[in-house]
């Protein structure tokens, strides 16, 4: 007896009805007062084939982001957060616990002030709190049992890169699609994680595996908050200057030879500051922000792999967590390998590679740790980060200060030779400890394990 289940198709026939048209070109135009929220829009079109079989769909997806530098976002008299949150009649807000600590009264008092309801989520932003556990505690507090956010409601999330990242994970989960204002007040969140549509959590050693892309629908940029930070989270945030100063914009490079270290020592300005230095400052952050979004605001969705902010991000994701880093040091690692990697191949001169290393390590940040010389460590990075991309390594790397080209592809024997190399040029480095590495390098040296 034959085991076989035999079936029998259905033969659909076309039904030719006078009111049914296979039109080749549906476009489905909405009202605007159908719209979700004015930050986000869309069209689509359905295109049908006259067999009656098959369809395709294809859509578009608008977004508009603006990110504003502000000094003073916290003082009642400075409206732009009453201007977004008077006519809601209240503000959600997911607040750092560090910043709360510092910064709560001034909140609270801002919008009592300005006689708006807030509602406030304290939550702890560690590395070690990078996890869904922490995306699921703020969506308790987005969701039914918490303040119920619509999904055309604004969150306001203040704090720092970790914070950003998973309350705006939460945001894109939260009615799929709810907008937030995002303000970083560490150098990281305000420079990179803060604007980035990238929202995420980390994955089993493997920073930033999980996530989504989510932009804020404003970033509020204010350098003013960055005095109360500890010189390391300073310096930490450098990292993501730098890395836009080598790939896009030679005048912010030799702007940060010349003062990244007093920027470094005076918190952006913030302290025993001329005038000359805020206006050193300010252009500096206005520089690196344009720099950055320049590439990733036009590339939203990552539909690309020509990102120069990539840099320093190809192999440092799976060693960053291994030996617990500070990310900007495991960025600054990756940079400089990637400099005298870039030497190897061609791309730049000896002297570029050294002011790109120089440059990195006159801030105290790291140029070189041990943990590259782990072959099979470093082979798989690249494997994961080529399955990342599209299984191509696209691994940005400069061609001189200023300007960056792709890598498609470094053979093992190219990197471990570039691994080599770089040992012994950062051999020369004694200041900060040996070898290259920096000042308060570890997650332990800030307490953020």
């Amino acid at each position: 007896m034959s085991n076989a289940i035999s079936t029998s198709v259905p033969v659909i026939e076309k039904v030719n009805k006078p009111d049914f048209v296979f039109d080749p070109s549906i476009r489905r135009d909405h009202a605007e007062q159908y719209r979700t929220s004015e930050w986000y829009d869309g069209r689509g079109e359905i295109k049908a084939v006259d067999d009656g079989r098959s369809f395709e769909i294809s859509a578009t997806f608008t977004l508009k982001s603006e990110v504003k530098l502000v000094n003073g976002v916290l003082d009642p008299s400075n409206p732009i957060l009453a201007n977004i949150y008077k006519s809601r009649n209240r503000c959600v807000a997911v607040v750092d616990h560090m910043v709360d600590e510092l910064y709560g009264k001034s909140l609270t008092n801002y919008f009592e002030q300005n006689d708006i309801p807030l509602k406030t989520l304290v939550c702890r932003a560690w590395e070690s709190d990078k996890n869904t556990d922490t995306v699921h505690k703020i969506l308790q507090f987005l969701g039914k049992d918490g303040c119920d956010v619509s999904r055309n409601e604004p969150v306001l999330i203040i704090g720092g890169g970790v914070l950003s990242d998973v309350a705006g994970l939460a945001c894109s989960l939260q009615h799929r699609r709810t907008p937030y204002v995002m303000i970083g007040t560490s150098v990281v969140a305000a420079i990179d994680a803060g604007p980035s549509p990238r929202t995420c959590t980390n994955s089993k050693l493997f920073k930033n595996g999980i996530g989504a892309y989510h932009p804020p629908v404003m970033t509020i940029v204010d350098r003013t908050l960055f005095r109360t930070l500890a010189k390391g989270h300073i310096r930490n945030g450098m990292a993501e200057i730098i890395k836009m100063a080598v790939t896009d914009d030679q005048t912010l490079f030799e702007l940060l030879e010349k003062y990244g270290r007093r920027l470094v020592e005076t918190h952006f300005a913030n302290f025993d500051a001329d005038e000359e230095l805020v206006k050193i400052s300010d252009e500096v952050i206005y520089r690196a922000l344009y720099s950055y979004m320049k590439h990733e605001g036009t590339n939203m969705f990552e539909t690309y792999q020509d990102r120069p902010h990539a840099y320093g991000h190809t192999w440092s994701p799976r060693f960053e967590p291994v030996v617990k880093l500070m990310h900007g040091h495991a960025v600054t690692i990756g940079m400089s390998l990637g400099a005298t990697l870039a030497l190897e191949m061609g791309w730049i001169t000896t002297n570029e590679r050294d002011r790109i290393v120089n440059l990195c390590h006159s801030m105290g940040l790291s140029v070189y740790h041990e943990i590259i010389e782990d072959t099979e460590l470093m082979l798989q990075a690249q494997k994961n980060i080529t399955r990342k991309r599209g299984r191509r390594l696209w691994a940005p790397l400069p061609t001189g200060i200023g300007s960056c080209s792709f890598a498609k592809e470094i053979s093992p024997d190219l990197l471990t030779s570039a691994v080599e190399e770089h040992k012994k040029f950062c051999a020369s480095f004694t200041s900060f400890g040996s070898q290259g590495k920096g000042e308060e390098m570890y997650l332990s040296d800030l307490g953020l394990e």
